[in-house]
């Protein structure tokens, strides 16, 4: 592979670097952007409830192009939200040998995966799982769609075990999948001089928490497939004066779990933090729990573990298999489940030395990096 184009809605956090990575490798490397420029001022962010404009650079580093988009109602959260009559004519202008597209679920990305289908090696990455699929004739028929889709592809690049599983279930052989994980930019979340932990410690202390407090952090988009009530509850299942609940972020459900919450004295929320902030936001904590009912992945998960943290995550979040080594340095619990959950929460606290948790998750996460992605698309033949 020499010239590598990657087809992708917008510019986002968790992409930007290894894509950056990629192209001080070997490789030519261009960006089409589909969803059309940002605003200069943030996008409204609908699971926040909020604009949202990153404050770290997400397009230095690499060839990009914003593609138009036409669409009468654009965005990712629907198929007809990305329109691009010019994309295809772009991507064979520049000549790609290899074409990798994040996501198919758009009106120019199916076309642009059946366009170069057997004359262009088309790598696809998405990570979605069967974790949610219900039995019934809508799951039959839906598994008859996928299958069609993913014809369209070579390699599928996926991101762990759950992962795999769903691209075995549509037709994908073994040959066909190259493991590419799910990472963060490790490097920028870990600690080298102890100031994010100083930061934290001053922090912590003005909203009021003690030192041998332990706090139970939760950093997310408050919105109901994250189930952050379930933390409400959990706050009033706890008997130890000393834990204590941490809620960062905002979302469609904030106003009601701020009112279940009203009358406890040991959950207290921070409104939602930009990036440059996030290595500090989750040294708040001492234990970070995601309990999603529905998450393809977690990437807060990667976070939580490269700042050292212990974790806990709901058996519906895809990353727990790969990231979590139960006892090692955290739990799964199953989703929903309340006294599970109080259950895990408490063989972590009383069982366990919370900073040798958390340095096992430090260890772990090393290798789920941005390094071994670009080694892995490297990897890939292109005939």
């Amino acid at each position: 592979m020499k010239r590598l184009a990657i087809i992708t809605t917008h510019p986002i956090q968790y992409n930007a670097p290894w894509f950056e990575l990629l192209a001080k490798s070997d490789l030519a490397v261009k960006v089409f952007y589909t969803q059309g420029p940002p605003s200069d001022n943030g996008n409204f962010d609908e699971g926040f409830g909020r604009v949202i404009k990153w404050d770290i650079p997400l397009l230095e580093g690499y060839e990009y192009t914003f593609v138009n988009n036409v669409s009468a109602n654009p965005g990712t959260g629907h198929f007809k939200g990305i329109i691009n009559p010019t994309l295809n004519q772009e991507v064979t202008d520049w000549k790609p040998d290899a074409i990798l597209v994040i996501g198919w679920s758009f009106d120019s990305h199916i076309k642009l995966m059946r366009r170069f289908h057997k004359k262009v090696t088309i790598l696809f990455r998405g990570d979605s799982t069967l974790l949610d699929e219900r039995p019934g004739f809508k799951k039959q028929l839906r598994r008859l769609f996928l299958k069609w889709v993913y014809r369209h592809i070579d390699v599928a690049l996926y991101a762990g075990a759950n992962n795999k599983a769903y691209f075995q279930a549509h037709g994908l052989k073994e040959k066909q999948l190259v493991f590419t994980p799910h990472a963060i930019d490790n490097t920028r979340f870990f600690d080298k001089d102890g100031q994010y932990a100083r930061q934290a410690s001053e922090w912590r202390a003005s909203l009021g928490f003690r030192p041998d407090d332990i706090v139970v952090l939760f950093v997310g988009k408050l919105e109901w497939r994250k189930d952050p009530r379930i933390l409400t509850d959990l706050a009033r299942k706890l008997t130890n004066p000393k834990v204590k609940i941490l809620m960062v972020g905002n979302g469609a459900m904030e106003p009601t779990i701020k009112k279940e919450a009203g009358g406890l004295a040991n959950i207290k929320f921070v409104d939602f933090q930009n990036q440059s902030m996030m290595p500090v936001v989750y040294r708040l904590g001492d234990v970070f729990i995601l309990p999603s009912t529905s998450e393809t992945w977690g990437l807060a998960l990667n976070e939580a573990m490269a700042c050292g943290l212990p974790v806990i995550a709901s058996d519906k979040v895809g990353a727990a298999v790969d990231l979590i080594k139960p006892d090692v340095n955290g739990f799964i619990f199953a989703t929903g489940n309340l006294d599970d959950l109080h259950s895990k929460l408490e063989k972590t606290i009383e069982g366990h030395s919370l900073k040798a948790m958390g340095a096992k998750s430090a260890e772990i996460i090393r290798s789920w990096s941005f390094e071994q992605i670009v080694g892995s698309i490297r990897s890939v033949d292109v005939n």
